[in-house]
């Protein structure tokens, strides 16, 4: 049997009338009671867009031209943001950017929890729109027809990758030297047989993690560290699974030599991280978000403060420096030993760290017998409804909950509040500018009703 065959798209541009956006940014338009999804079209404009996809109930578009533009409206700082699916929301003004953000946030809230905070604070917002991201998976491929490597991120809605030759919006350490890696990885021997590069940047120090198919011939292996060292960039090599990463410059030498580093001075604090360790991209944000998350659960001397999903110690080790006793918890091993590093580095003995599976009750758990006086959690973007069930039985007055995923966070808060806690303060925190990540910040009071 033949397959059926998809009905052709319409090749004149169409005229779109658009509402709203959707929320992950696409203007939002009707034509014959079906929804338009627009993307590059703001509330309130009137633009010619061409069709892209077709659905039984929605069309996809992207604009051609906008004929009348709304004035939240800004010409985007970066020469590929139309295609390049790194950014969606360059076309729109940073203060548009942050009222649709906090939109975004009321409406889970509203919808997934059916709860809204005694008050709505501040957003946080980032000291760098630009130059900010520190981390990123950059894809890598050889076009035959063009003999050229292409590096960067997929275009919007494919799979291809955009053909850009800097990125304004990653580290200048990086995003300034996308022409001379293209160089070098054609230049290899096996051009065809890198797929990816992880970078990663410390204060002092960036890295390129090159994904090798296959063992290098010595002259690539040379090419690569000659590239390191011109550009002043760390250098490795993961020809497997995420264990087999290996800096091949500059050479190791003791327990810390792959290791990259930030500084937060408020709390006097050197963190270590290894260049595939989960860290959050823009240090600014990072920095503001760690001081209101401690300061919101001002920890007293002599309290035990829980921090859940504790990663490398990013809140663990403020929140000790703040006295008390601090336990840290995590479900990969290898970052419960990055934690347990950071805190030697940092001469902290008021903090331990533990590997748990955090997705049961883990209320039996030797460390977790005593209870807490203050817990934080930060948990991945499926948020942690089952543990939210657990927290209860801690006793704790104040609960801050970090959150990449709006959704979750209002569905978890709706669960805090049918077990005792009231929703005190919450807040948007612009962690990725000109993206439609929302990162949020909350903060839970028990009910002493």
């Amino acid at each position: 049997m033949s397959k059926r065959r998809r009905k052709a798209l319409p090749k004149e541009p169409v005229r779109c009338e658009v509402e709203t956006l959707s929320h992950d940014g696409r203007g939002i338009a009707r034509a014959e009671g079906k929804t338009q999804f627009v993307d590059g079209a703001l509330p309130g404009e009137t633009v010619m867009a061409k069709m892209v996809g077709t659905r039984s109930r929605f069309d996809e578009l992207r604009t051609l031209e906008v004929l009348e533009a709304a004035p939240d409206r800004q010409q985007p700082p970066c020469e590929f943001a139309d295609l390049c699916g790194g950014c969606s929301l360059q076309h729109m003004s940073p203060d548009a950017q942050i009222r649709f953000k906090e939109n975004t946030l009321r409406e889970h809230f509203a919808h997934f929890g059916g709860i809204e905070p005694e008050l709505w604070v501040e957003p946080m917002r980032s000291p760098d729109s630009l130059g900010y991201r520190r981390k990123a998976r950059l894809g890598v491929r050889y076009v035959k027809a063009r003999e050229s490597v292409l590096v960067g991120f997929r275009e919007k809605r494919n799979s291809f990758l955009t053909d850009i030759d800097q990125c304004i919006v990653l580290d200048p350490r990086i995003g300034e030297r996308i022409i001379p890696l293209r160089e070098l990885l054609h230049d290899l021997a096996a051009f065809n047989r890198i797929p990816q590069v992880e970078v990663a940047c410390g204060d002092e120090a960036a890295a390129m993690v090159f994904r090798n198919m296959d063992d290098l011939v010595p002259e690539d292996r040379e090419k690569l560290i000659r590239f390191g060292q011109a550009h002043d960039l760390h250098i490795y090599l993961q020809p497997k699974g995420p264990d087999t990463v290996h800096r091949i410059w500059p050479e190791s030498s003791g327990h810390d030599a792959e290791r990259l580093s930030y500084r937060m001075d408020e709390f006097d604090l050197t963190m270590q991280f290894h260049p595939m360790d989960f860290t959050q991209v823009n240090a600014g944000i990072n920095r503001d978000m760690v001081h209101r998350a401690v300061e919101w659960l001002d920890v007293q001397p002599g309290e035990r403060v829980l921090d859940l999903f504790c990663g490398l110690g990013n809140f663990t080790l403020p929140l000790a420096r703040k006295g008390g006793q601090v336990v840290g918890v995590e479900g990969d091993g290898a970052m419960v030993v990055r934690g347990r590093e950071n805190a030697r580095l940092n001469n902290l003995d008021n903090v331990e760290f533990f590997g748990a599976d955090l997705h049961g009750d883990f209320t039996g758990q030797s460390w977790a017998k005593e209870g807490f006086d203050k817990i934080l959690i930060d948990p991945p973007r499926s948020g942690a409804e089952d543990i939210c069930k657990y927290l209860t039985a801690f006793g704790a007055s104040r609960i801050v909950y970090v959150s990449c995923n709006p959704a979750t966070l209002a569905r978890d808060a709706g669960v805090m509040a049918r077990n005792g806690y009231r929703l005190v303060r919450a807040g948007v925190m612009d962690m990725f500018p000109h993206t439609t990540h929302v990162e949020s910040i909350a903060l839970f009071e028990r009910d002493s009703h």
